[in-house]
């Protein structure tokens, strides 16, 4: 089988997490999110919560310069050894799962990327982070509008394509409407077409 980097983006609440785990279950491969901050903290020396305290995060542009392309910023830093993690293991050849991290940007020269936007209504995805978190529905909105503020920073401070923009992404999809198992349903679906368009 040709190379396939399966790269989820998506909306807090919306599933894409999950969708991301099942996706590399039903495919065999193995999936990259937490896993880079492990790695990245080993590299560092630094303690896993420290290093997840900045993880995709921009940087504060009040505290950061660059001197001879060189970033003082912790959050820069840790951005740039997540994104060569995962140049690394693309130019190796290895398929896997990516979450995030810009990955359908930084890894678009890759035939073999595939990439997804999770989306949900917002009803729903109160729901869901309602029960997962033990949240009321109040702070439980406030926490999902605060972490895709975050990650819309943080992506278009390294891109240049607008976070959840859908023609970044091979495919934008809506988990709310048939749910999450469904929703991988056909993501697998379209993903064993391209395989066969890869060859």
């Amino acid at each position: 089988m040709s190379q396939i980097i399966i790269s989820v983006g998506r909306e807090f609440g919306s599933g894409g997490r999950v969708i991301a785990e099942e996706l590399a279950k039903r495919f065999e491969l193995p999936i990259y999110d937490r896993h880079l901050i492990t790695e990245i903290a080993q590299r560092m020396g630094m303690t896993i919560d420290s290093v997840e305290k900045y993880n995709e995060t921009p940087k504060n542009v009040f505290l950061s310069r660059r001197v001879k392309g060189y970033s003082n910023s912790i959050e820069d830093n840790i951005s740039e050894m997540q994104f060569d993690f995962l140049e690394d293991k693309a130019k190796s050849g290895e398929s896997f799962v990516v979450i995030g991290r810009c990955s359908e940007t930084k890894l678009k020269k890759y035939p073999g990327l595939i990439s997804f936007f999770i989306l949900g209504d917002m009803d729903k995805k109160i729901e869901r982070v309602m029960e997962v978190y033990g949240l009321s529905e109040e702070d439980a909105k406030r926490f999902i509008l605060k972490k895709d503020k975050k990650r819309k920073r943080y992506h278009n401070y390294h891109c240049q394509g607008k976070w959840g923009d859908s023609r970044l992404y091979d495919f934008s999809i809506n988990s709310s409407k048939l749910g999450i198992d469904k929703t991988v349903d056909i993501i697998e679906e379209y993903i064993k077409a391209r395989i066969e368009e890869l060859g």
